[in-house]
């Protein structure tokens, strides 16, 4: 190729190299796996393994499919049982084929996080060597979103005997709750309806300073599930638990909107509930139409005046003429009535918190409204999306580790593999005593080439397919 030619087409001439880079990584790949294959038949105990040959299997890379051999042997157990296992697939953590290695899964969940399963799938058979379908990354998320929920349950459990393994120290912790409803298809919309109620919870320790009137939140949590909500709050104690060490809070600051579910979060005296000045304020300018009656609810509301408050709009209610203004006016004062501690803000309160950092504030809350639409409302909801229960939470888990930094770090502990194709377990065959042979095989093995080693560990193997690099 020459540049003084008619022209060079630079993407092709890029296209070419790249998938040249890919099957020269493949090949590569091939033979590292097969080459730690051979020194593990070379070093287990013959005694015990009888190799049976090798058997093709194939491994999803961001390169692409690397198809391999590696051996399968034979194990017998003392009571006459036997299984036939690959110890390549138990070195490095997984076993069968057709598997997913953990960087291009990760690659998926990132990608199913940002948008429509058929644009992931898209998005990443044409920014890597290996090609999927919208299919295949919606089972790669269903299966990375049941292994969270796995780890969550666990946390809950582990919340629950007070053995959080949280670092995190915080005196004070704000929470945000609130709901959004999702519309549901299938087998789920004939079970629950033509929607269902999200619910979404954010813990934090504080406020960050980015910029000018610009704030981050620190150290946030985020839980989203369309369970029951005894369950809901389990889960959201778990996933508190996992970060923060709950035994150092002394005060919870819980906003929101004043729906029953969320009040149920107020335990003790230790949790202080606030009623969501969005939506208070809301409800007044919803509810009442007079300017001059909105003003005056105001001066209460913020006077403090709260009894007096509540007085001024039955007593309103039951003045008025037009029976929509009468409705709207006994709706509203049902409102405040059920929410009546709620309704003076947390900072007009008050209290006595413990001091935080320097690098820290304690602003007011209201942080919920933008989250639901950042972590659920903006890829689940709109564009005609319909959603099963099952699968709304597993993408649900997924989205709440993105968008609180958390999806590398918790799909990189909780396994190295990614198996959207289960395999099948160990094969067993009984033998009664009669059919077991006193002498298994022909009584010798071919010699092989180079010497059995005493039987290692071969750990470095299960760092196989996490998402740094490996020198060969």
């Amino acid at each position: 190729m020459s540049v003084t030619e008619n022209g060079v087409d630079f993407n092709c001439f890029e296209r070419e190299i790249f998938r040249a880079c890919c099957a020269a990584g493949r090949e590569v790949v091939k033979k590292q796996l097969e080459r730690w294959d051979d020194e593990l038949m070379l070093a287990r105990d013959r005694t015990v393994l009888r190799h049976k040959g090798k058997r093709k299997t194939v491994l999803k890379t961001v390169m692409g499919e690397v198809e391999y051999s590696r051996a399968v042997y034979e194990r017998k157990h003392e009571d006459g049982m036997k299984s036939f296992v690959y110890l390549l697939d138990e070195a490095i953590g997984i076993n069968g084929s057709g598997y997913i290695s953990g960087l291009l899964s990760e690659l998926i969940a990132d990608a199913v996080c940002a948008g429509a399963y058929r644009s992931a799938a898209q998005s990443i058979s044409d920014m890597t060597g290996q090609r999927i379908s919208h299919t295949a990354a919606w089972g790669v998320a269903q299966q990375l979103g049941v292994r969270v929920d796995t780890q969550e349950q666990t946390s809950a459990v582990l919340a629950t005997q007070n053995k959080g393994c949280g670092e995190i120290e915080s005196k004070v912790l704000f929470e945000e709750q609130d709901g959004i409803w999702l519309h549901l298809q299938g087998e789920s919309r004939e079970k629950h309806g033509k929607s269902k109620e999200m619910k979404v919870a954010i813990a934090y320790d504080g406020t960050e300073k980015q910029g000018e009137n610009r704030y981050k939140l620190t150290n946030k949590v985020a839980t989203a599930n369309f369970e029951e909500t005894g369950a809901f709050f389990r889960r959201k104690e778990g996933k508190i638990a996992e970060s923060y060490c709950v035994d150092e809070i002394e005060a919870r600051i819980l906003n929101g909107d004043g729906a029953r579910w969320i009040k149920r979060s107020v335990t003790d005296e230790a949790v202080i509930f606030q009623l969501d000045t969005f939506h208070r304020n809301k409800a007044i300018l919803e509810y009442v139409r007079d300017p001059n009656i909105q003003k005056e609810i105001f001066r209460l509301l913020y006077s403090k005046q709260i009894d007096l408050l509540l007085d001024y709009i039955e007593a309103l209610s039951n003045s008025v003429d037009n029976e929509k203004e009468r409705k709207n006016l006994h709706t509203l004062h049902t409102y405040f009535s059920s929410n009546k501690d709620g309704l003076i803000a947390w900072q007009q309160r008050g209290l006595d918190l413990p001091k935080t950092c320097v690098d820290k504030e304690y602003r007011h809350l209201g942080a919920m409204e933008s989250n639901i639409f950042t972590i659920i409302g903006n890829r689940m909801k709109g564009g005609r999306a319909c959603w099963s229960v099952d699968g709304g939470n597993n993408l649900a888990r997924l989205l709440t580790l993105k968008h609180t930094g958390k999806l590398h770090e918790t799909l990189n502990n909780l396994t190295t593999w990614t198996l959207p194709q289960s395999y099948s377990e160990e094969i067993c065959v009984k033998m009664t005593c009669s059919k077991a042979p006193k002498y298994d095989g022909k009584g010798y093995e071919p010699i092989r080439a180079g010497a059995a080693p005493s039987t290692p560990k071969f750990k470095f193997l299960r760092e196989i397919g996490r998402s740094k690099g490996f020198m060969l």
